[in-house]
């Protein structure tokens, strides 16, 4: 029976790990110890058989510490979450390290994961940022992971459509976005040229393509650092992580504001910049059922 909650809280502490969790670090261990205390806490109230078992909560602790050993970079995130994308708490002001990120030991370790034309660069969109790169594929075409990893996230998002992530033993996860069908699970080793997708116009698209993103612990990275997509190779063996990689944030998170125009509408003008009605709404003091005149500047991040 032990045996049995045992395998139960380590599948509830692979799966069940959301943003309250990583958010809120204990006075000693960090995040890390805090998660695991509040899963032996759970399994323990909730069997009173397993709780008489003075081994018990000893037990399910060193069996989560060796379950987070099993991910790939664990001892640079300690902690493993398949339900939210955008999963982590880092503050990309505080990263003052320079880090060397091994993309390639040999041949074999990276593959593109689709050579086509780029339509829609890294950078600033004018409406939004766009954090990735997008290629133009077919419905149907594979898609490949680009390095050996485990897969973190296969699901269906209302922005990224079918959408895979994969976390990479370097510390870097990868993310395919827009995808017609998915062909991995969460948990699933993958090596670099593995299929984990093939290509569509889920989500937010217009158009088939590949919307590929690099970050690092949450944050993004230009894809164009790593890869060089003319070339369809790495742009880099190592890849030397430094706060300039981040430093693009500063302008692509500043207060952004737009001048309504005739024919605009709240809802509109949230599409148009990748945001909600109600996170407009919220930083303008206003309701969905506001007035609006054109002339009028509205903050829209």
């Amino acid at each position: 029976m032990l045996k049995s909650f045992i395998t139960h809280f380590f599948l509830l502490s692979v799966v069940i790990v959301n943003g309250q969790d990583m958010l809120e670090p204990s006075s000693g261990g960090g995040f890390e110890e805090s998660i695991i205390e509040r899963r032996t806490a759970v399994v323990l109230n909730n069997n009173e058989a397993v709780a008489e078992d003075e081994n018990a909560a000893e037990t399910m602790r060193d069996s989560y510490i060796d379950s987070l050993m099993t991910f790939p970079a664990h001892d640079i995130y300690e902690t493993w979450d398949n339900i939210n994308i955008h999963a982590y708490d880092f503050d990309y002001k505080d990263f003052s390290d320079t880090l060397d990120i091994v993309m390639k030991r040999s041949e074999c370790d990276f593959s593109h994961p689709f050579r086509g034309n780029i339509t829609s660069n890294f950078g600033d969109r004018s409406a939004r940022y766009h954090y990735g790169i997008d290629i133009k594929l077919y419905k149907g075409d594979p898609v490949k992971s680009a390095f050996e990893g485990v897969i973190r996230i296969s699901q269906y998002s209302k922005s990224y459509g079918n959408v895979v992530v994969v976390r990479h033993n370097n510390g870097l996860e990868t993310l395919y976005a827009h995808l017609s069908a998915r062909k991995v699970k969460e948990g699933d080793h993958v090596e670099a040229g593995d299929v984990i997708g093939l290509g569509g116009n889920t989500g937010r698209s217009t158009g088939s393509h590949l919307h590929f993103e690099c970050r690092f612990k949450g944050e993004p990275i230009n894809p164009n650092d790593i890869i060089n997509w003319e070339e369809g190779k790495l742009a880099c063996d190592t890849l030397q992580l430094t706060p300039e990689n981040f430093a693009y944030l500063k302008t692509a998170r500043s207060k952004k504001y737009h001048t309504i125009k005739s024919g605009d509408t709240l809802s509109g003008i949230a599409r148009k910049y990748g945001t909600s009605l109600s996170a407009i709404c919220s930083l303008n003091g206003m309701n969905r059922n506001s007035t609006i005149y054109a002339g009028r500047k509205i903050r829209v991040r």
